[in-house]
């Protein structure tokens, strides 16, 4: 075959462009299919006393633990014979809040005291209205359940802001606010005992919490040696013998640490399912009084290669790519934030020729903190990173840049991504510096009402820590 023939060119562009076009069709019917299908879980949850108006359960969700725990409060009372109405804080108006009589919210925090996403749009309608134009809900009785990590000063900040304003609008309470510390059980058990009140039932089936599973930790390297900064590993673990194990990019694991397996630690999955083994990038952590962290040592040092890891999947709704897979995508990250973001590049590589991706990552020095370097350069060249851009903060001492930085220095190509070729940006690594600049940033660039609009519709989506 002469592949310098303009005609085989021309048929090989083609059949690019046909498997192009199967992808996103495939993509659209999966989540079609999904849409269809949790359309019809809500009906039958509301449908299952005739008459009788549906309880409403809502949560606001940042990396899918609240909507995780109102999906299973949900299945408990309808399981119970509850007709219930399922659904996310920013999907619920106030029209439909005034009307309902009975209600249960289950709320994260957001780093410092902050919304989740898919919570910001009804904090900006109707949390932040003025008093003589915010609904009058005197009608609702309700209770609470709120999720937070005593690690930050604002502990539940959020779900105590709307426990306030619910009460400043007339709600009355069911039942004094569950606050929950990184999954406490002892939390778990109060919020099910107050879900057997509300739904006047002497007794609600168990609770059925997601199990932990006997993975194996197969191998480990060390991805920054020489660093300044604290060790950095690539840690693999291989499922069960016989258990078949499936993921999305963009998902997360917990891991149950044996000196501690009271609170499981949370990890981006850096891996698809295809590649048969969970991922993890894990940074040696050191605590205030210098000892090292439980879950960093133990993963980083402490367990040995073949050692049993308690661990589970959980799927991380807000991170996947979702409808976004058939966009182009803006990925920035610093760090061990590279984990989220490598999982959706190999996601990319794996579907083959499509839409442009632009990572935008931040470390360090180039010369130790490049992490994943040969890789994402191999990306680049074989197209599947359109741009490559590199914020390493300690190389030029006069003059530190970070991937905010990098943000401005681009706008008019940031601009005409989003604006123009409808990208989605996804944002991955710590919360503290980073990912509140880079909102800074984007939201200086494409102005409060455009970003609030990419919360909304799905496009502008976050996993930082």
């Amino acid at each position: 075959m002469n592949v310098s023939d303009p005609t085989v060119r021309l048929a090989a562009a083609a059949a690019l462009v046909l498997l192009y076009a199967a992808m996103c069709a495939a993509i659209w019917l999966r989540e079609r299919r999904r849409h269809q299908a949790q359309a019809a879980q809500a009906q039958a949850l509301a449908s299952a006393r005739e008459g009788v108006q549906p309880l409403l359960v809502v949560y606001a969700s940042q990396t899918g633990q609240a909507e995780e725990l109102a999906r299973e409060t949900a299945r408990l009372l309808h399981t119970a014979g509850e007709p219930v109405h399922l659904c996310a804080l920013d999907r619920l108006d106030a029209g439909l809040l005034v009307r309902s009589r009975r209600a249960l919210f289950l709320a994260s925090t957001y780093g410092e005291g902050d919304a989740p996403d898919n919570a910001a749009a009804f904090q900006e309608a109707c949390m932040g209205a003025s008093a003589d134009s915010a609904p009058d809900l005197s009608q609702l009785q309700y209770g609470l359940l709120a999720l937070g990590d005593r690690q930050y000063t604002h502990f539940c900040g959020f779900g105590r802001q709307l426990d306030a304003w619910l009460r400043a609008r007339g709600a009355v309470p069911l039942f004094e606010r569950v606050e929950m510390d990184n999954g406490d059980p002892a939390a778990l058990t109060a919020w099910q005992h107050q879900l057997a009140q509300v739904s006047s039932l002497s007794e609600l089936p168990a609770w059925e919490a997601p199990a932990f599973a006997q993975w194996t930790l197969a191998a480990r390297s060390h991805l920054n040696p020489g660093s300044a900064g604290a060790e950095v590993h690539l840690v693999e673990l291989t499922p069960p013998a016989g258990e078949p194990a499936a993921w999305e990019s963009g998902d997360l694991v917990q891991v149950c640490v044996p000196s501690d397996i009271a609170h499981p630690r949370e990890y981006s999955i850096a891996s698809l399912a295809s590649d048969g083994r969970v991922h993890l990038v894990v940074r040696q952590a050191t605590r205030d009084d210098g000892t090292p962290g439980l879950a960093s040592h133990w993963l980083t040092h402490g367990a040995p290669v073949g050692e049993a890891v308690q661990m589970r999947l959980r799927a991380h709704r807000n991170f996947r790519l979702e409808d976004n897979a058939a966009r182009p995508l803006i990925l920035v990250g610093n760090g061990t934030g590279i984990a989220g973001l490598r999982g959706h590049l190999r996601a990319r590589a794996q579907a083959g020729a499509g839409q442009p991706n632009w990572l935008l990552f931040g470390e360090r020095h180039a010369a130790h903190d490049f992490l994943f370097r040969d890789e994402l350069q191999a990306w680049q060249t074989g197209g599947v990173l359109t741009r490559l851009d590199l914020a390493f903060s300690r190389d030029d001492p006069a003059r530190k840049v970070y991937v905010q930085d990098l943000l401005q220095e681009h706008a008019a190509t940031v601009r005409a991504w989003v604006e123009d070729r409808g990208a989605a940006i996804y944002v991955c690594g710590s919360l503290q510096g980073m990912a509140q600049g880079v909102d800074l940033a984007l939201t200086g660039l494409l102005g409060p009402a455009p970003m609030a609009e990419l919360v909304r519709s799905g496009r502008y989506r976050r996993d930082v820590y």
